[in-house]
């Protein structure tokens, strides 16, 4: 068995999306520089990434990229960040994080979506979540949230978690809060340049080896314009 190191030098933050369910703003605006609290979605996820003292960040982006790329240059922080374009075609979740998996030399990295509105209370969590994975030699892990600690009400649960692992019942009590840790070799398989992440997903649900982690923290996800406005 080998030894990994314990630490996540790697984290992707996913920002090449057209965020239509927040039409009109994001007509204009795309959805990582929508502000809540007077501070944007990517800036937020980015301060988190400083308190998790994960120092490479590398940022997909498609819709109104130059918009995020101007963001970045005004952008105070230590954090070594990168911009990789999708290209001429969006390349969905998966393929997006496929696409940004080629400009890393290590196996391991965390990916965010910055649309969950991240918080001080979410670190302990995360890192937890970290030495769960290397410590029981994982090679992915979901963070996920019972669905009555939502502010959104309607969701309905990706998942339900028994022990440690994720399954898809008629019932799913559980929902994905927008994190995860990956292993590259994940990705060994694919044939298609854009795909969702749920394919990798149910294809590891499908094996029994898709792997859930808890978060007892308050879960607050930026969905669309009617929890826009109530935020």
């Amino acid at each position: 068995k080998n030894y990994k190191k314990m630490k996540i030098n790697y984290a992707f933050i996913l920002c090449a999306g057209f965020g239509k369910r927040l039409n009109p703003i994001t007509l204009d605006i795309p959805k990582p520089l929508i502000k809540i609290n007077n501070t944007t979605l990517l800036e937020n996820t980015l301060r988190l990434l400083e308190k998790l003292e994960i120092q490479n960040v590398k940022i997909n982006t498609f819709y109104l990229e130059n918009q995020i790329k101007e963001f970045l240059k005004k952008f105070n922080s230590k954090l070594n960040i990168e911009v990789i374009e999708d290209g001429d075609k969006i390349l969905d979740t998966g393929g997006g994080i496929y696409n940004l998996i080629k400009s890393i030399d290590e196996s391991d990295f965390i990916v965010f979506n910055p649309d969950t509105i991240w918080n001080e209370k979410n670190i302990l969590t995360i890192k937890n979540m970290i030495n769960f994975y290397f410590s029981n030699n994982l090679s992915n892990s979901l963070l996920v949230v019972n669905k009555n600690k939502s502010f959104d009400k309607r969701f309905k649960g990706d998942f339900e978690l028994q022990g440690n692992k994720l399954t898809k019942k008629n019932e799913n009590n559980f929902i994905y809060t927008g994190c995860q840790i990956l292993n590259k070799n994940l990705f060994n398989n694919i044939k298609n340049e854009i795909f969702s992440i749920s394919d990798i997903w149910n294809n590891e649900i499908n094996k029994g080896t898709l792997n859930g982690f808890e978060t007892i923290e308050d879960f607050t996800h930026l969905t669309d314009i009617e929890i826009y406005n109530q935020l």
